[in-house]
């Protein structure tokens, strides 16, 4: 069995600091801020929110300098290096366009857009203006997911068969929460599903047949979404759901051997190489745990930024919107 490479991926503390600005204080925002403050030399020193209220509750938490009820004006703060657009999906395009049309870098929190459209005027207006944009899939630049990176590019699975990937939540029926309001672009797939189609992508390539079934939550959006994928050599099944807890792991089998990623998949999380003949090793997933990881993709970012890079080798801009047109394929679909 192969031997396990050493992760690639360098301590957060090692990026070059950016300032940054907040725009949407909510939970995964006050995730992104706690873990940035206490694992990287990141620093938030601006916020803005529709609410004068949201804003200065997001600032007094987190010791963050200005607060602003108005995006335009946060961007046109010199103090302010890169945007983070961590709004219900409905905003990423509106409000990443305000960041990147005000010269700021920006790291716009997945599923990109709403759909393949919005992903690319997104990133023909980021290129017009030069600065730097990522689809913060945080999964991709976890230490972990580098380990699994070098195996499959050294063929250590051998020929490569089958994925499995799951997201299942449970949340209760609000027809105003982000998740089932359709004016908030809710659903599963973009919400919850992007992780697995963004795991098949990683695996697989995003040149992929689908064949996509589910049911909708009471107002339309979609509840349920099962995901057959496949391309000449191998078959993903893809799976996820608003309405239970599933397992959320995952697997990637080849003729050689397979690799098995304990719950959350997407997080820090234990991944176990498992030959045909039952030996088994298992990938050091790193020191950080569930979402303090989220600081991974902002030291990367910060880096390309300081590096003078527009876009990231681990998710280029073009693989972004890939996945983004295999989203639409699934709702067309369903």
């Amino acid at each position: 069995m192969a031997v396990l490479p050493t992760t690639r991926i360098p301590d957060p503390m090692s990026a070059a600091p950016l300032r940054w600005g907040f725009s949407a204080p909510g939970g995964i925002a006050a995730t992104m801020a706690a873990t940035m403050h206490a694992n990287s030399r990141q620093r938030v020193v601006a916020v803005a929110s529709r609410s004068q209220d949201r804003a200065d509750a997001f600032a007094g938490e987190f010791g963050v300098e200005r607060a602003y009820d108005d995006l335009a004006a946060m961007c046109a703060d010199p103090t302010v290096d890169a945007v983070y657009v961590a709004s219900p999906h409905s905003g990423h395009l509106d409000q990443a366009l305000v960041a990147v049309e005000a010269g700021k870098h920006v790291l716009v929190e997945k599923a990109f857009t709403v759909d393949a459209a919005q992903a690319r005027r997104l990133v023909e207006a980021a290129r017009r203006n030069g600065v730097t944009c990522m689809e913060a899939m945080w999964t991709r630049f976890l230490p972990g997911t580098d380990v699994v990176r070098q195996l499959l590019a050294d063929g250590a699975l051998g020929d490569l068969e089958a994925v499995y990937a799951d997201h299942g939540q449970w949340f209760a029926y609000d027809p105003q929460h982000r998740l089932f309001n359709p004016d908030l672009a809710g659903g599963a797939l973009l919400d919850l599903g992007i992780y697995p189609v963004s795991f098949a992508a990683f695996v697989l390539g995003t040149d992929l047949h689908l064949r996509a079934s589910g049911r909708p939550a009471p107002t339309g959006v979609d509840g349920h979404v099962s995901i057959v994928a496949t391309r000449d050599d191998a078959t993903a099944v893809l799976d996820t759901t608003l309405f239970a807890r599933t397992p959320t792991t995952a697997s990637i089998s080849g003729t050689q051997a397979r690799l098995e990623f304990a719950a959350d998949f997407y997080t820090p999380t234990p991944v176990t190489l498992i030959g045909r003949d039952g030996d088994s090793e298992t990938i050091d997933p790193g020191p950080l745990r569930r979402h303090e990881g989220l600081v991974y993709e902002a030291a990367h970012f910060a880096q390309l930024v300081a590096d003078d890079r527009r876009e990231s080798p681990l998710l280029p801009l073009a693989e972004t919107v890939a996945i983004m047109d295999l989203l639409d394929e699934i709702r067309r679909q369903l």
